[in-house]
Parts: structure tokens; sequence; C-alpha cells
């Protein structure tokens, strides 16, 4: 997909698993959470058939640095796709050198190779780096959906 000059990327690939692993469990601890992910999951929900979750990675010389997780969406009342960026996470070593930029170029060509109408990312409220940045990147603030409730079985 993308490249730049040492970093390219391209769909997860099955060799990735536990990499993409190691960075998911990477982001839960900067946001203070932890994360049950193995890459038995990776394998079942982003290379499984049809895919659960589309991810894409950025992959340096020897390894992964940073990954996108989309998930699809639907306006269904109005016939519209929208792939939601799930997770974006970039390795400190590689932040500031637009690996993240091109993870989101990415996820937004893959939406509209699919069809989509939108794409959508969320961050943290106190993370206004963040914010600037999508905002300076064409995207607009948008309402949060109003009370969900999960059933857990």
């Amino acid at each position: 997909m993308a490249q730049g000059p040492t970093i390219a990327i391209r769909p997860v690939a099955s060799a990735d698993a536990q990499g993409l692993v190691s960075m998911v469990h990477g982001l839960a601890a900067h946001h203070g959470d932890s994360a049950a992910l193995g890459p038995e999951a990776v394998l079942r929900d982003a290379l499984g058939e049809p895919p659960w979750v589309r991810v894409l990675v950025a992959a340096g010389a020897e390894a992964l640095v940073g990954y996108a997780a989309l998930l699809p969406l639907a306006k269904f009342q109005d016939g519209e796709r929208g792939l939601e960026i799930h997770h974006l996470w970039v390795e400190a070593a590689h932040r500031g050198q637009g690996v993240g930029r091109a993870l989101i170029d990415a996820a937004v060509a893959e939406a509209r190779a699919l069809g989509c109408g939108s794409v959508t990312i969320g961050t943290h409220a106190d993370n206004h780096e963040a914010q600037a940045r999508y905002l300076a990147m064409g995207f607009q603030a948008a309402r949060p959906p109003g009370p969900r409730f999960r059933l857990r079985f």
C-alpha cells in the first residue's frame, strides 16, 4: 500500500501476529489498561474468512513499528458504509516521523476502495495534540453517540 523510506504500510500477515499482539498490549498499557489479545485471536479476527477486523501494519526493516485496526461502520438508514480507525498505534521510537499519518492515509484509501463514505477516529478527551492533528488532516469533530448499553455473555 503506502511506502516511506524505511517503513511500508501493508495488511497484517500471519507472521505479524506476535508483533501485533505486543503493540496492542503497548497501546492498552499506554492508556493504563490491560489487554487479553493473543496471537490466536489475531489469526481468527484479522486473518479469518471473512476477517472481523482489518489491520494495517507499519513494517520497518526488522520489526513492526505501528498499526491501525479498522472496524466497519454503517449508517444503515442512509445506506452509508464507513470505517472506524478503532486503534492507531506507533511505537515511541517512530513517532513524529509520519508513520501515524501514513497509517491514516492507508486507512482512508482502504475505506474508499470499499465504497465507504466516511472514516472516523477517536482519541482521549485530553489528547489535544492528536485532536489538532486530525482536524488539520480534514477530519471534523463529531458528536458522541447517545447512551450505549452492553449485554455480556
